[in-house]
């Protein structure tokens, strides 16, 4: 199977096994596909950096690190090769993490070879489907702003939803855009022609939450005068979209899953029950899952929501995507305040890329307009346009930089004065980097080794190694 007309698939084994990687090459190689071995971590990754992959084998105890650790690194290449791994270390616990970090299968040595073939043409099919349904899909982004790894995700399962009715939810934090998502699932679905209704469920009192989903007759209650059409009624044909959902009472939830799972309700003081054909879209910045446990959310209508689940990335992980943010929605304030459109130096977007937006996308759009009321006539933003919390966080990281940055040695040479090796001079910068950035990650997640790794993006195990390697410490749990 080919990925290409022409063009035969590409495969990487990373394995310190040479036995290993000569039996693999063969195999693969007698599949006719193109293939390729690297006995490190550090030398596959190098590979992967300069040429494109569609599949690699991975060993998970690798000379120079952990290949599980490494997995969500591989998995966002730029030629976002599926992962196999292939390990003579397996067990529950790795496999499960293996998976959750992206990989395609977990393979134990000695692997079955028909098994193994059977895997890698099913990348290859799930590859060659998916290529052809992005060369036919042309999304509307509906406001979606960015090009970052997060983004892209994202927007892989805004088409994914946009090709059903499932039921969807949304989490992220405050301020993430869960709504421009919404929206965007709408516009690119076939109920795109029909309204979407939108229900701010922390805004509903608890007292009438039936009346506005379901609608009532008049005379339910005291106050209705007439009959009123709830909102379930109203998205017919489109799309309901309930955000904030971790807010509906508990008391409405069980009405509102028979109504969910058969369109059918009843309004409040009505005889008879009436239908709505709509699509629901639902959104929170809590979880669920935990509210579920502790009994203030039905665990039943959980698993009704998320059929299709898409989580936001907090805009502190998406500072690839904070220039193009900022000169969209400055664009649009200015066109909103009818003033020229203003340039920024790039001192006010590095401020932007460091400062942690708790707030996220909300709170950088209050801040660019915050900065261009200040500036009025002027035609630039300067970081002093910016609030002071802002510019005072922006002096902060500069002067860490400074005082944290250790300086690269000025020579490579030994006390004897002899010429280093390639080889060794690849290490020793890899040497300082890793401390430097070590050094960096200790302080920003002060000191918290969850937050470390959360961060990092590498398996406690393997920041332990980093940590022992460059006799650094990280002092809380």
């Amino acid at each position: 199977m080919e990925v290409e007309t022409g063009k035969k698939p590409r495969i990487l084994v990373i394995d310190d096994d040479e036995m290993f990687c000569d039996v693999m090459l063969r195999h693969i190689r007698k599949m006719d596909f193109d293939a390729e071995c690297e006995l490190s971590l550090s030398a596959g990754m190098e590979t992967l950096s300069q040429s494109d992959f569609d599949i690699v084998l991975l060993d998970v105890m690798l000379p120079d690190g952990d290949g599980l650790g490494a997995l969500p690194g591989i998995c966002q290449m730029h030629c976002q090769p599926e992962v196999i791994i292939v390990t003579g270390d397996g067990d529950e616990k790795g496999a499960e993490l293996a998976l959750k970090n992206g990989a395609w299968d977990y393979i134990e040595k000695p692997p079955s070879l028909s098994k193994l073939s059977l895997s890698l043409n099913r990348v290859l099919q799930y590859q060659k489907e998916k290529k052809e349904q992005k060369q036919a899909l042309v999304l509307d982004r509906a406001g979606v702003i960015g090009e970052g790894p997060g983004i892209k995700d994202a927007l892989k399962q805004v088409a994914k939803a946009a090709f059903s009715d499932a039921n969807v939810l949304i989490t992220g934090e405050t301020g993430t855009g869960k709504e421009v998502f919404a929206l965007a699932i709408h516009k690119n679905s076939r109920r795109s022609k029909k309204n979407m209704v939108v229900v701010d469920c922390a805004s509903l009192p608890e007292n009438l939450v039936g009346s506005v989903l379901f609608g009532h007759v008049k005379g339910a209650f005291t106050g209705a005068t007439e009959n009123h059409t709830g909102l379930m009624k109203q998205a017919d044909g489109g799309t309901l979209f309930l955000d904030e959902v971790g807010e509906l009472p508990l008391t409405i939830q069980k009405t509102f899953l028979r109504a969910l799972q058969e369109r059918r309700f009843r309004p409040v003081g009505g005889n008879r029950e009436i239908e709505s054909n709509f699509r629901l879209i639902s959104a929170t910045n809590r979880n669920l899952e935990d509210q579920a446990k502790q009994g203030q959310f039905r665990e039943d209508l959980l698993y009704r929501l998320r059929t299709i689940h898409l989580h936001l990335p907090p805009l502190r992980d998406r500072a690839e995507d904070i220039k193009e943010l900022a000169v969209h929605y400055i664009s649009r304030i200015c066109e909103r305040h009818q003033t020229d459109i203003k340039g920024i130096t790039p001192e006010f977007l590095e401020a932007l890329k460091t400062y942690h937006w708790p707030g996220n996308v909300r709170e950088l759009i209050n801040t660019l307009e915050t900065a261009l009321i200040q500036i009025q006539m002027e035609k630039t933003l300067f970081v002093k346009h910016l609030p002071l919390h802002i510019r005072l966080h922006s002096t902060e990281v500069s002067r860490k930089k400074e005082s944290t940055h250790p300086d690269p040695p000025d020579t490579w040479f030994d006390v004897s004065g002899q010429f280093p090796s390639l080889k060794e001079f690849k290490n020793k910068i890899i040497e300082n980097a890793e401390i430097r950035y070590l050094k960096e990650l200790t302080e920003f997640s002060k000191n918290s080794v969850k937050e470390a790794c959360r961060l990092s993006g590498i398996s406690r195990a393997r920041l332990y190694q980093l940590l022992k390697k460059h006799n650094l410490t990280l002092t809380s749990n």
